[in-house]
């Protein structure tokens, strides 16, 4: 499944074979080398896509807007424990108690429209829109090359945030842009090494920057194609019309039989059941009360889950939300390292009739002569998900709770996912940059990470519409130390408040598998030099790797 802030919208429009006369040149088997055509990709876009390339419009603007045409200063590659690599910055460090941080940036960086990358562009990045961190007390270029932001309080955990996730903007465009919001950037300006050449709702197309640091990259031209399903990604990528997809197959061997396609497999990213979880935002349903999510717990079965709807591909999850083993050493409760496997049905009803619910004629639960009864809903053509969603609907009835499993288009994914409107839905949470699960905390479980219902939150990612003092509080305590002993204590709070509160109920972890085509072109990311995850939606990462890439006897 592929991560989710990438995925955009849908209808049933382009099919395999509507999509193979689009790709037209490009012959069964892939005859045609990878010197002379694009590298056709699938970042998970549905058509039709929509033309946006805001950075800032984080759930509609195309996939390459991240990286490739837009990109932070630094890279931090989530698979590794080495020092990030410097993109647009040179170095940075932070003074003794963490509220200073001073950034260098490379000398003689040009934007793609030829004008001058300075600290001025920076400093104004940094301060501008939802980039802004709210403890950002000043930001100022003193010459150049260098930036200095102080903040109110200390930012070292925030370091892969503040240097690797906040996107580096020209000041000269977006200094006259009124709402940062609504606009949707259709001739983006970026610093990455790509520029935008051409738009349709079928697909996109980025060419070479010939401005970029690094020089043009070895592959001239990057299509991103609009797919309407995982099943036709797949036939696509069978029949040589396709380079480079992250998604779930689930009979793998399928795809890579022919020697054309490479395939890797990192478990990383946590698939849940994502509720609207608190009712004073907004949220309405018997999911806003804790013991009916406990419940929902308690009753799915994960082993058969992950054994049906991810053919046995995916990991176990964990309800403290770090990735392990990379993480362990933050992980405060050696009870929280994994989810339940397996379904315990009568641990689930006692949780239920605990909080005041009683069994009806009917074998399901309700409270006060309302039944409960849940809607939980999933993309069409995420098959994984899709397949998932019916599973738990089945096991939560086996403990008398009535989830009602459907599929929705994209437009109708997101626009509830993103203001609130919804009880239920199956979702994908991105793993935390670094060794450290800081981010996950700050961005998904924050209370300043999210909105009342009826509105998007403008930082952070906390649909679930989750707020508890006491996790905020941690949250920054774990944000203002380098002390690991008091960044553990931070960590242990906020995993036993979110392990019982379950805003979002861990299912897998999900199979981020990548299939890539190794036979026209080389540079991909390998078990022996993993430089960046080999998914082609995640941000930043993405682009590093097409840095990489060459067409197969180019030199």
């Amino acid at each position: 499944m592929l991560d989710t802030r990438w995925r955009k919208t849908l209808p049933l429009v382009a099919g395999a074979a509507a999509l193979a006369l689009m790709l037209g040149g490009c012959t069964p088997g892939g005859s045609t080398t990878g010197a002379d055509r694009p590298l056709r990709i699938w970042s998970g876009s549905m058509t039709p896509i929509t033309n946006n390339f805001n950075p800032f419009a984080v759930d509609t603007a195309t996939h390459m807007t991240y990286g490739a045409i837009y990109e932070p200063l630094f890279f931090f590659n989530q698979l590794s424990a080495d020092e990030p690599v410097g993109l647009i910055g040179d170095s940075y460090e932070f003074n003794e108690d963490g509220t200073v941080l001073t950034i260098k940036i490379k000398p003689d960086l040009k934007w793609s429209d030829d004008k001058d990358l300075t600290a001025e562009d920076v400093a104004f990045s940094l301060g501008y829109g939802s980039n802004k961190d709210p403890d950002m007390v000043s930001v100022e270029a003193t010459d150049a090359t260098t930036i200095v932001a102080t903040y109110s309080t200390s930012k070292f955990t925030a370091t892969s945030m503040i240097l690797g996730s906040t996107w580096i903007i020209p000041e000269h465009i977006w200094s006259g842009i009124e709402d940062y919001m609504t606009e949707t950037n259709q001739k983006p300006v970026g610093s990455g090494p790509y520029v935008l050449k051409a738009f349709t709702d079928a697909a996109y197309t980025l060419e070479a920057n010939p401005l970029f640091r690094e020089g043009e990259p070895d592959v001239k031209q990057v299509q991103d194609i609009g797919i309407d399903s995982n099943q036709s990604s797949e036939d696509l990528l069978k029949t040589g019309k396709l380079d480079w997809v992250g998604q779930f197959i689930a009979n793998p061997d399928g795809v890579t039989s022919g020697g054309r396609i490479s395939t890797m497999n990192q478990q990383q990213d946590p698939t849940v059941i994502m509720t609207c979880a608190d009712a004073s935002l907004g949220c309405e349903g018997a999911q806003t009360d804790p013991a009916v999510r406990q419940a929902l717990n308690l009753a799915i079965d994960r082993g058969a889950i992950s054994s049906k709807a991810f053919a046995g591909l995916a990991g176990e999850s964990s309800p403290s939300f770090a990735l392990l083993p990379r993480d362990e050493k933050w992980l405060g409760d050696p009870e929280l390292a994994t989810s339940p496997q397996k379904p315990d049905v009568a641990a689930a009803q006692a949780a239920l009739e605990a909080a005041g619910y009683t069994k009806g004629s009917d074998g399901f639960y309700g409270k006060d002569g309302v039944a409960i009864e849940l809607d939980l809903f999933s993309p069409d053509g995420w098959t994984d998900y899709n397949d998932a969603a019916k599973l738990i609907s089945a096991q939560a009835e086996e403990a008398g709770i009535r989830v009602n499993a459907r599929t929705v288009s994209e437009a109708e994914y997101w626009t509830p996912v993103s203001n609130g409107d919804f009880q239920l839905a199956l979702y994908g949470l991105t793993q935390s940059l670094v060794a450290d699960p800081y981010s996950n905390y700050d961005q998904y479980f924050a209370t300043a990470a999210t909105a009342k219902v009826g509105e998007t939150p403008v930082k952070g990612q906390n649909y679930a519409r989750y707020t508890n003092p006491v996790v905020d509080q941690a949250v920054a305590q774990a944000g203002a130390t380098l002390d690991e002993t008091v960044k553990k204590q931070a960590y242990t709070t906020i995993q036993t408040e979110i392990a019982r509160d379950l805003p979002y109920i861990p299912v897998v972890l999900n199979a981020s598998q990548s299939f890539f085509n190794t036979k026209d072109f080389t540079g991909w990311p390998t078990e022996s030099d993993m430089y960046a995850a080999p998914l082609p939606y995640l941000s930043t990462a993405s682009a590093v790797i097409l840095t990489h890439l060459r067409p197969a006897g180019t030199k």
